[in-house]
């Protein structure tokens, strides 16, 4: 079954690459395109796609704000979005997943990243561009300590492992990989974290990882 996407960039140029390299894929459909904010935000209501993929800067209603509104905190039924820049800016980067997105990428991260961020948004995972991964977590583990929310009960021995590596941007399925487990264990604990620290995203599980000091950018 193919995974549904709509595009939305005002740049025309940059649009029409971006739908050629996901229409090649055989598992990937392209349903729909937006050149402006607003069209992505209705496009995207109507139609429901399984992500939305969209420009971070665009006409009437920026790529932040379109990310808040279908997948930010209190949307019911949140959808998966992958914000795409050419502006490597740490304020756009946190505010995009903030607002709930589940990858950040560079528009000269190349095709490949680019499916694995649609695949892995599609599987309830969140891809940030490695160069944008490094410094963003460096972020989280040099800013003023916080006073981190306690689990609502302890982490097993097991979640405390899928927690590091999730910290560490890992998919579920390279989790799966290195702790030798089913794909289906790891999305458990993955869902088992998110409950117990009261996280929306996998974002926010790894925000909590640096906060406690659980990972530090020096392993």
């Amino acid at each position: 079954m193919s995974i549904r996407v709509v595009v939305a960039d005002d740049q025309d140029l940059v649009r029409t690459g971006l739908v050629m390299i996901l229409g090649a894929q055989p598992d990937l459909e392209v349903v729909g395109e937006a050149a402006d904010g607003l069209a992505a935000l209705d496009l995207a209501t109507r139609l429901r796609p399984d992500v939305l993929l969209v420009d971070i800067r665009m006409p009437l209603l920026d790529g932040v704000e379109v990310t808040r509104r279908l997948a930010g905190p209190g949307v019911t039924d949140p959808m998966a979005v992958v914000v795409i820049t050419t502006f490597d800016l740490d304020e756009y980067v946190l505010g995009a997943l903030r607002a709930g997105a589940r990858g950040f990428l560079l528009k000269d991260a190349g095709p490949e990243l680019l499916v694995r961020a649609i695949h892995a948004a599609a599987d309830g995972d969140a891809l940030i561009a490695p160069n944008v991964t490094r410094r963003l977590l460096a972020t989280f583990a040099d800013r003023a300590p916080v006073v981190p929310v306690q689990p609502i009960d302890p982490l097993t021995a097991r979640e405390e492992e899928v927690l590091a590596l999730v910290a560490r941007g890992r998919t579920n399925a390279e989790i799966a990989t290195e702790l030798f487990v089913g794909l289906s264990t790891v999305k458990t604990h993955v869902a088992s974290l998110m409950t117990k620290l009261g996280a929306r995203n996998r974002v926010e599980v790894a925000m909590w990882a640096y906060d406690t000091r659980r990972v530090r950018t020096d392993q």
